[in-house]
């Protein structure tokens, strides 16, 4: 794997080596030794799976607060989808900034989200799958999220919204005092 930083510290794109014969394909989606330097002491503590059927649909912005922060590194094994990472830590230089990035089976690409930074996506693709990998187990106590098309943000997705859970619709906008997360 290849890291790739982005503007926002932490955030960075692992590229993978994609090997294809006659017979198919084979990459490599997670090695310890591989991921260290993006990932550093932590553990993985918890993958998880999602599927989501309608293009357009979108799924976020998440994130846990301390001391259940984590770290996420996701990865698209079926479609495609637009991957977006916004920095919410208090006191951070790119505060309030995104990162966004197409993630597909085809191009194996995956990027790791560091704590204090929400998570959200948009399918592309019908059907499409992400593989996550956590470095904290799923705390519901210390959920949080912000709205999708939150003014504050500005991130600008490729498709209509077609979808969206009842969840991520009750999410909080950003208000001019919102000073950040602490991690």
């Amino acid at each position: 794997m290849k890291f790739v930083s982005t503007a926002i510290a932490g955030v960075c794109v692992a590229e993978t080596n994609y090997f294809q014969d006659n017979r198919g394909a084979f990459a490599r989606l997670f090695c310890d030794n591989e991921l260290a330097g993006a990932v550093g002491d932590r553990k993985i503590r918890q993958i998880n799976q999602s599927r989501t059927a309608a293009r357009g649909a979108v799924r976020g912005m998440h994130y846990q607060t301390a001391p259940h922060a984590e770290m996420k590194m996701v990865r698209c094994i079926k479609g495609r989808v637009w991957d977006v990472a916004v920095d919410l830590r208090a006191g951070s230089p790119t505060f309030l900034q995104y990162h966004a990035q197409e993630l597909s089976a085809a191009n194996a690409l995956m990027l790791v989200i560091p704590e204090g930074c929400a998570h959200g996506f948009q399918v592309l693709e019908p059907d499409s799958e992400l593989l996550y990998l956590h470095t904290a187990s799923y705390a519901p106590s210390a959920e949080g999220g912000v709205r999708f098309d939150d003014p504050a943000l500005n991130i600008p997705w490729p498709l209509p919204v077609t979808d969206l859970s009842e969840r991520d619709k009750k999410h909080p906008l950003l208000n001019k005092n919102f000073q950040g997360i602490d991690i």
